[in-house]
């Protein structure tokens, strides 16, 4: 559609590099956007069904990519990213998700589309 290769598909099969995409977006964003750069990305699409409830999105997919990059690199530890015990993405999220690249992507500025929804 934008006239870009992209680096993971369904037809990925080198499970290191998927393990890395997830590394990427499971890291704080500093470090995130030094990986994807370093595999050449110059764009990160997630998708987000926040405001239309849709609950086939990338974060609710996210615990997998947490999964595969956690057993390729052990820095990646699934724990992080739960809150008492659980995967929680909501006020009670755990600090190790609040700073992942991924949750940064899909909540960037997403309580000013939130509120202006509310508005109208």
């Amino acid at each position: 559609m934008a006239n870009r290769t992209v680096l993971v598909d369904n037809n990925t099969w080198n499970n290191t590099h998927i393990a890395t995409v997830g590394r990427t977006l499971a890291s704080t964003e500093e470090e995130g956007h030094r990986l994807a750069r370093h595999m050449g990305a110059t764009h990160i699409l997630v998708v987000f069904g926040g405001l239309a409830n849709f609950s086939g999105d990338d974060i609710s997919k996210f615990l997998w990519m947490i999964r595969i990059a956690a057993g390729v690199f052990p820095q990646i530890k699934e724990q992080n990213y739960y809150a008492n015990g659980r995967y929680k993405i909501d006020k009670d999220v755990s600090p190790g998700m609040k700073n992942c690249l991924m949750y940064r992507l899909v909540y960037y500025r997403f309580s000013e589309m939130a509120n202006r929804r509310a508005q109208s």
